[in-house]
């Protein structure tokens, strides 16, 4: 053996890793395999108190740099008052049975060599190492601690060598494999020759057995926990630069169209991740219309809005109406505004039922039925009813009904909310 190659056979059995910087607001685990390596740890450790100990010293890069031989990983770790310890963990390694089955499990399987030469772990490789009898990932018990301070169990500088692992670990699986007794180079090697053997013997038809196919489909690795709700919608990139617009091309409908689709973004995001926030559109494909109305909440300029007042066929005080209307309850609210319809059959009688139960009979007032539309009399007041059976408080302002709040199942308390609200004409 050359000199060289026996400089790299002491690298591949043995490989150090500089000290991390501070872990400073981060998971210590991003990957499912980073994650397993530190379920061992915590399923394993007696003193809970010694583990926050170890991610404190971890996260403040207390670890320094990381020996990782196999069957041992080795780091010095320094107390918050300045002191160090030599940490050890050690991991039993596979024997040559054991590896010879890994490497023909993995050879059959391209994708696995496929994914570790990516730097990746993939569930179907461990869990078909597993089925051979083989346990890459440790398990229960399986992380013994040594440490020079003589703790009888995992002390905060085993822990914290074991959390900076884990970050190895996410970024190059082939650490866990040589704790497990194979350097990067040896196992690589033995893949290709193991390979080659395959490719020259008369190979079976390709393709993967119905069995395995079917069973792969419940050993994928769990979803990552949803993103949390921003607050509000983002701020959509600015559109002011020393760059002068192409001819025909209008920035300020931009602008607005951009802010109103990050408004959207957002609302969809919270209905997506089962937020309590207001639904505004229904279910369904909006028309050129009723798009323009939602398009003109939250005050665009006077171009804007002329324009979309064209797009909805509306004059822009109706399209005022509208966009109120819009912001009360969507596409319902919208026609509730617009849309007067005959109560009959069923469906008055139900009506009729609600407004006789809301009100004692002293306080019942006088009301005035027109198609849907239930006029307090004597008030600026009035009730529409929608075709989802939700009543809707509308006032009259300068001489026009408009829309006074939110719709509610009972008729007394949609009346109620309109008028604490107030702000009404005379009658």
């Amino acid at each position: 053996m050359s000199h060289e190659d026996m400089e790299h056979d002491h690298r591949d059995v043995e490989r150090t890793f500089a000290a991390l910087p501070p872990a400073h607001g981060r998971g210590f685990a991003g990957t499912w395999w980073g994650q397993a390596w530190l379920k061992a740890l915590e399923d394993t450790a007696l003193d809970t108190q010694q583990l926050k100990a170890g991610r404190r010293l971890a996260r403040a890069g207390a670890v320094g740099a990381v020996s990782v031989r196999p069957g041992r990983i080795t780091a010095v770790v320094q107390d918050s008052d300045r002191t160090t310890h030599r940490a050890d963990v050690l991991l039993e390694e596979l024997d040559g049975e054991q590896w010879d089955r890994f490497l023909d499990m993995a050879v059959e399987r391209a994708r696995h060599v496929a994914a570790l030469l990516d730097r990746e772990m993939p569930p179907h490789l461990v869990e078909d190492a597993a089925a051979a009898g083989i346990e890459l990932l440790p398990g229960l018990g399986d992380l013994e601690p040594e440490c020079d301070c003589d703790a009888w169990d995992h002390c905060g500088h085993t822990a914290a060598l074991c959390y900076q692992v884990a970050r190895l670990l996410d970024q190059d699986p082939f650490v866990l494999l040589l704790m497990r007794g194979r350097g990067e180079r040896a196992l690589l090697d033995d893949l290709q020759t193991r390979s080659t053997r395959r490719i020259e013997a008369p190979s079976e038809p390709d393709g993967v057995d119905a069995v395995e196919a079917y069973r792969s489909g419940d050993i994928l690795p769990p979803l990552p926990p949803p993103p949390e709700l921003p607050p509000e919608a983002g701020t959509p990139p600015s559109l002011d630069t020393d760059t002068p617009p192409p001819a025909g091309v209008d920035p300020a409908p931009l602008r607005h169209l951009a802010a109103r689709t990050a408004v959207e973004a957002h609302r969809l995001l919270a209905r997506a991740l089962r937020f309590d926030a207001e639904e505004l559109l229904t279910e369904g494909e909006l028309t050129v219309e009723q798009d323009a109305v939602r398009l003109s909440v939250r005050g665009p300029g006077k171009a804007v809005a002329d324009r979309l007042a064209d797009g909805s066929a509306r004059d822009r005080e109706g399209l005022a109406r509208a966009t109120r209307a819009w912001c009360l309850g969507g596409v319902a609210a919208l026609s509730v505004l617009e849309e007067e319809w005959a109560v009959t059959g069923e469906t008055l009688a139900r009506a009729r039922a609600a407004l006789e139960s809301a009100w004692d009979e002293d306080e019942r007032p006088s009301l005035r039925a027109k198609g849907n539309r239930w006029t307090v009399v004597g008030t600026p007041a009035q009730l529409r009813l929608g075709q989802d059976g939700r009543w809707w408080p509308y006032r009259k302002e300068r001489g026009r009904w408009m829309p006074a709040g939110a719709a509610c199942q009972d008729p007394a308390t949609a009346l109620a909310s309109m008028e604490a609200a107030g702000g009404a004409e005379p009658a």
